[in-house]
């Protein structure tokens, strides 16, 4: 499609602004008016959002609709990118004069509007995935969609890898069943495999849009003159330097990885601002309308600078960032990548990002980024199999419209990507599963669900189920939390089991505010203003992300290269050189192992950057087998790079310890042991609607909601142990904690290309790791600060290196 086919409304309104079309948004119109799915690649600033919307616009000008008819449904991960984009959208069509009606239907919206838009539904509708869910259980759904000629997907890499995606492709395909010529469109910026994204979204015959990125963004590795500290994760040592450099720019992100830091940067950031630098902080924990106002500050320009966790990653338009901080490695090239979009919101302008390594291990991952991107690269990981307790919850949203067929309804579920290779029998182990509960559980009249007529069709058997799926939909399950009141006024939610170690007098930091706690009185957590400077840091469950396999390549590659440490700092090559000097390097394809007796006990340090997640596991594993051996093994800590085991016998032969044998019965065991399948059965049975987070005039706490988990948990350990939602769960737990393909990885690679070194005294690259069991130790021990400082002097003492 030229310019000169696109209706004169739009065009001129682009002659206007001094705009044109980018190749990619005409042909992107072109291909989804042809009726054709497809998935537009681009990077942030080169008008994906207008990419999307331009096929509508143009339809809806050559076709307008008479009355209330939806014509295009747009769907985002985020509320407040659908609230955006329809700001954003509402402009050119007041500009152009279309008679197009665009509004919002998010968790937000009020029930009058919600009801509203049922019976007269606007032609452009922005709304997310939980709401697009609710929208197909209703029975009008059918008439509802019937007229639906486009479905936008924004963000497509932020729903692909979670289960908000199973619960987007399974609603998906049973559109594509109400109404087949509703085109879909995806956007993303951040996806490696185009055809992936292509087959996981499209139907038959979808194409892909790619956009070059000419525009190479500029990726710094920050190097302080401070001394960079061994271990930890705050960087304080940077934060004085670091000021300096917000100081030159008119607007700045600051993003961390974890709710925690971001408190902590806020207030060492306040602590320097001698220049009255306007500040702010934005995390999921604190009020909506508390994150709403510093969204309008940035959109406004009124901000300098603004801490944020991934609660800013995506799409927002702040055109006026012109620097981008990354605090702590980012874990993901895509990651950064997606953060780096933030800054020069503009196609032609380069966007600025510093990275901001927190320790020495953490400059090595900051390097291995800073050349993937200058190399072009993008990183993820694969999709995974459809969660089976998302499915539970779409057969329940489908029986809420109408009775269905099951033979249909499974031949719908296996065109969605995620679940395209699901055997008939665990869907027909699901489908029992949300009749009636299961062999364990049909006794019980609360979960019969479903009832079944000769014609295997399937149908609600009483009316308070709709109520129960429609309060309870969705797969985002919190951990409990709280309310933070202040008076009258609410600044967020803590999470529950934080505050159960408060006493009345404590104090705590959150919302960028030094709290003291008074107590909690109507499930809500009071607290006044103090100026206590020891407050403790509210800790978030989910917070560390592990850093990805394609970065722990790049490391394992750079501390094998010499000639890559030229561009690290310093303090960093020493460290390095003395560690070939006094052991060696880790192998990019083999596993290092070190052991040396330290104050009595026997230290074991594994060197595999395989992740946080898999390092946990392993360490597990190890610790039940090491205590079969009777060498007593004491405890393990773990980074995303090494794994630390300290006992009181020393390992003599590895290969007896580190083995693919793991996989097998030990690993079973432990499953069986560790709380962690109990607390993602609680997850899958919250998901699956089995056990009701919300009823009429109620939440349940995280105890009541616990309570009721663990004992369904308790029968079925009993009397169905291969209950589908007990196989949900240790799905969950290979995926998510366990890390299986990575923990695979790791003993197969240690499988004959273990390097084994026995040494006197501790190496300069396990410094870091002692540094952690010893902050282990601290908060079991709840001994005073200065023991780091003292051990860290006496760790560098041992290892032969300068306390620079």
């Amino acid at each position: 499609m030229r310019d000169g086919e696109i209706p004169h409304p739009i065009s001129d309104w682009m002659a206007e602004k001094g705009w044109s079309f980018h190749p990619h948004q005409t042909q992107t119109a072109s291909t989804a008016l042809e009726g054709r799915d497809l998935v537009l690649f681009a990077p942030t600033g080169a008008g994906k959002t207008l990419s999307g919307f331009l096929a509508p616009l143009i339809d809806l000008h050559h076709n307008p609709i008479d009355g209330d008819a939806l014509h295009t449904l747009y769907i985002s991960p985020l509320k407040a990118l659908s609230t955006d984009v329809h700001r954003n959208l509402l402009k050119p069509i007041e500009a152009m004069d279309l008679p197009v009606r665009a509004e919002t239907r998010t968790g937000d919206t009020p029930s009058s509007k919600r009801q509203r838009q049922k019976n007269k539904p606007p032609h452009i509708l922005m709304t997310t995935p939980e709401s697009f869910a609710l929208m197909l259980s209703y029975e009008e759904a059918p008439q509802f969609f019937k007229n639906l000629r486009f479905v936008i997907i924004d963000e497509l890499h932020a729903l692909m890898h979670k289960k908000r995606g199973d619960l987007l492709s399974l609603g998906l395909s049973r559109l594509a069943d109400l109404c087949p010529q509703a085109v879909r469109i995806g956007l993303s910026a951040t996806l490696p495999d185009h055809i992936l994204a292509r087959d996981y979204l499209c139907r038959q015959g979808g194409e892909i849009i790619a956009v070059e990125n000419k525009t190479k963004p500029t990726v710094e590795v920050f190097t302080p003159e401070a001394r960079i500290p061994w271990s930890g994760h705050m960087a304080s040592h940077a934060i004085p330097e670091l000021y300096q450099r917000l100081i030159k720019h008119d607007m700045s992100i600051v993003f961390v990885n974890t709710r925690a830091q971001s408190e902590l940067i806020f207030q060492a950031l306040w602590r320097v601002n001698d220049k009255n630098l306007k500040i702010a902080l934005h995390h999921g924990s604190l009020e909506r309308e508390l994150r709403e106002a510093v969204e309008g500050k940035m959109a406004s320009g009124d901000l300098d600078c603004v801490v944020a966790t991934s609660s800013l990653d995506l799409g927002l338009d702040w055109a006026n960032v012109d620097l981008v901080v990354q605090i702590g490695a980012p874990k993901g090239v895509s990651r950064l990548m997606q953060r780096l979009g933030r800054s020069n919101h503009r196609l032609d302008e380069p966007s600025k990002a510093i990275l901001v390594p927190t320790n020495r291990f953490e400059y090595l991952e900051a390097l291995a980024v800073e050349r993937a991107v200058k190399a072009g690269e993008l990183d993820g990981e694969p999709p995974k199999k459809g969660g089976l307790d998302v499915l539970a919850q779409h057969i329940i949203g489908t029986a809420c419209s109408a009775p269905f067929d099951a033979d249909r309804l499974y031949e719908s579920v296996i065109q969605a990507w995620p679940y395209k290779n699901l055997e008939r029998a665990d869907f027909d182990r699901v489908l029992s599963f949300v009749k009636d509960g299961g062999y364990a559980l049909k006794t019980y009249e609360r979960y019969a669900r479903l009832v079944e007529d000769d014609a295997n069709c399937y149908a609600l058997s009483a009316p308070h189920f709709k109520r129960q799926y429609r309060m309870n939909i969705g797969t985002i399950v919190e951990a409990p939390m709280l309310k933070v009141k202040m008076g009258r006024k609410i600044l967020g939610k803590i999470e529950e089991y934080f505050i159960l170690n408060l006493s009345p007098g404590d104090s705590f930091i959150f919302g960028g505010q030094v709290l003291q706690f008074q107590g909690v009185r109507d499930m809500a957590v009071q607290v006044t203003r103090t100026k206590d400077e020891a407050p403790k840091i509210p800790s978030y469950a989910g917070g560390n992300m592990p850093l990805n396999t394609h970065l722990s390549e790049r490391v394992r590659g750079l501390l094998f290269d010499q000639k890559a440490w030229q561009n690290l700092p310093e303090q960093v090559r020493q460290w390095l050189k003395l560690q070939n000097k006094n052991s060696v390097l880790p192998d990019p394809n083999k596993i290092l192992v070190e052991s040396f007796p330290r104050g009595g006990k026997e230290f074991l340090v594994i060197y595999s950057f395989e992740g946080r997640n898999a390092h946990q596991t392993l360490g597990f594993l190890l610790s039940r087998r090491m205590q079969r051996l009777g060498l007593k093994p004491l405890g393990f800590v773990f980074t995303d790079y090494a794994l630390t085991i300290w006992s009181f016998k020393r390992v003599a032969d590895i290969a007896t310890l580190l083995n693919t044998d793991l996989l097998g019965d030990e690993l079973e065991e432990w499953l069986a042991d560790t709380p962690m399948i109990k607390r993602l059965f609680r997850q899958a049975a919250v998901i699956s609607n089995l056990i009701e987070r919300r009823s009429p005039g109620q939440e349940k706490t995280g105890k009541q909601v616990t309570f009721s988990s663990d004992l369904i948990y308790d029968v079925l350990m009993r009397y169905e142990p291969d209950h589908i939602l007990m196989k949900a769960a240790r799905m969950d737990a290979m995926d998510e904690m366990v890390d299986l393909k990575r923990m695979s990885d790791l003993l197969h690679r240690a499988d004959d290309h273990i390097i084994f070194k026995r040494l006197e005294k501790i190496s300069p690259l396990a410094v870091p790791m002692i540094l952690e069991v010893g902050r282990e130790m601290l908060n079991k021990r709840d001994v005073e600060t200065h023991y780091l400082e003292d051990l860290e002097e006496t760790l560098l003492n041992e290892a032969g290196l300068e306390h620079d």
